[in-house]
């Protein structure tokens, strides 16, 4: 079997082979091939694609390439969700809390943030002492005692993938749809998730903005989930403007803290909700995502998804005083008012100008390797379609100095549109994908 062979199908849009595919993922995870053959088919890929069971093939493979993670001790419904990453997406603090308390068990592997979007775990590292580096017997300890854990990726999960990405980053190879698809879904089996929940952003804070794409993306991971025996459910959710109010580490923590106790935005309740109930199902808690919305409605008046966060934070090692002292999340020294320059009517936001922002007061990084600051970050109180006075606060930002928020500020302000007639609010889920 030779690359060269495999190249050149791929390249003529011809079917490979389950063998085909594992020589090729065997032997670059191993180093047997070059970067340049490597990078000739990823190439091939992005221009022809690959089948749904090539594309199946290639995530197993990937999955194959280093460690598998097993999890008997929880059973076989362990269910995950995983977000293709967008602006203020605090999504996980507040969903895992509320579907355990719900009565599903979580165990979660999280990874920190890079560019424009944010990390779980760049955001629970505002909570002092707060510890991600469980072993497994603590990890399951955790899930035991509090119904929930989240900790890092462990090192040799999915090797192929961290290989493969780093080729595509510098080969302008990252836009392809079976290669998204394989690496995000590679990982989610790695882990040992048996049932998958994914929340598929579009719109311009999404890496996927083009919103065919995005259902694309999602139909394809929800093929591989049901080719390689993962019941998978995707939602296709609108990242055109921030989610909810906060981005920013410390920041975002507080607003998840504030949704938890039944006081969080509008929109990232409802998605909460809308993800949470499709995990309840995949869990076989309840029939219909209508039953699962009701369920959490339930938990939530009862008050048991804070005391879950609660519980969290606290077998991991942090400090849940933050729950009632909030200002035991790092600070910013500097903080100011954004108010809207004119009267009308919020058209559009541009959301990924918004993460940028944020990255650069410190709330985000460039590279992996990045220091962070925890403290740093924005809040953005206006919506798309929100009639708005000239003078109102539209935002405030938190940053190091007093130079670099006031920049930022300037630039919040021409992030959000303002026009004289009406614009409609935005939909928050545009399409849901299940087999």
């Amino acid at each position: 079997m030779r690359v060269y062979d495999i190249i050149t199908k791929t390249r003529d849009g011809l079917e490979l082979s389950r063998e085909e595919i594992r020589f090729l993922i065997d032997g670059y995870t191993k180093g047997q091939i070059p970067d340049y053959q490597m990078a000739a088919w990823c190439m091939a890929v992005y221009f022809q694609g690959l089948s749904p069971q090539a594309t199946a093939e290639l995530t197993m493979a990937m999955v194959d390439s280093g460690e598998v993670l097993t999890w008997p001790e929880l059973g076989d419904q362990l269910v995950d969700k995983h977000s293709t990453g967008g602006v203020g997406d605090k999504t996980t603090l507040v969903l895992l809390p509320w579907v355990a308390a719900a009565g599903v068990r979580i165990a979660k592997m999280s990874g920190r943030g890079l560019g424009h979007t944010g990390g779980t775990l760049d955001k629970l590292s505002s909570i002092p002492g707060f510890r991600f580096d469980l072993t497994r017997a603590e990890f399951l300890q955790t899930v035991a005692k509090a119904g929930l854990a989240i900790v890092g990726q462990t090192g040799n999960l999915v090797p192929a993938d961290k290989k493969l990405y780093a080729l595509r980053d510098v080969t302008a190879t990252v836009d392809s749809i079976p290669l998204i698809a394989s690496s995000i879904m590679s990982k989610k089996i790695a882990a040992g998730a048996s049932r998958i929940v994914l929340d598929v952003k579009t719109g311009s804070g999404a890496f996927m903005e083009e919103l065919p794409k995005a259902k694309l993306l999602a139909e394809t991971m929800v093929d591989i989930g049901a080719k390689t025996g993962r019941r998978t459910t995707a939602l296709v959710t609108n990242m055109d403007q921030p989610l909810g109010v906060a981005v920013g580490n410390a920041l975002e923590v507080r607003e998840a803290i504030e949704t938890l106790q039944g006081n969080g935005p509008e929109d990232l309740t409802e998605l909460c909700l809308a993800l949470g109930a499709e995990m309840l199902v995949q869990a076989e808690k309840v029939d219909t995502p209508q039953e699962g919305r009701r369920l959490l409605l339930e938990v939530m008046d009862k008050g048991l998804p804070l005391q879950k966060f609660r519980a969290m934070v606290e077998a991991q090692g942090g400090d849940a005083r933050v729950i009632e002292e909030p200002e035991l999340l790092p600070q910013a020294p500097v903080c100011s008012d954004v108010t809207a320059v004119g009267s009308g009517y919020v058209t559009r936001i541009h959301t990924k100008r918004i993460g940028l922002i944020a990255m650069e007061l410190g709330a985000g990084r460039q590279r992996i390797e990045d220091d962070i600051d925890l403290s740093a970050g924005l809040e953005v109180f206006v919506k798309v379609g929100d009639e708005i006075q000239a003078g109102q606060l539209i935002a405030k930002v938190y940053g190091p100095t007093t130079e670099a928020v006031k920049k930022a500020a300037q630039k919040i302000e021409a992030s959000v549109e303002i026009e004289e007639h009406p614009a409609k609010p935005l939909s928050l889920i545009l399409a849901r994908v299940s087999r």
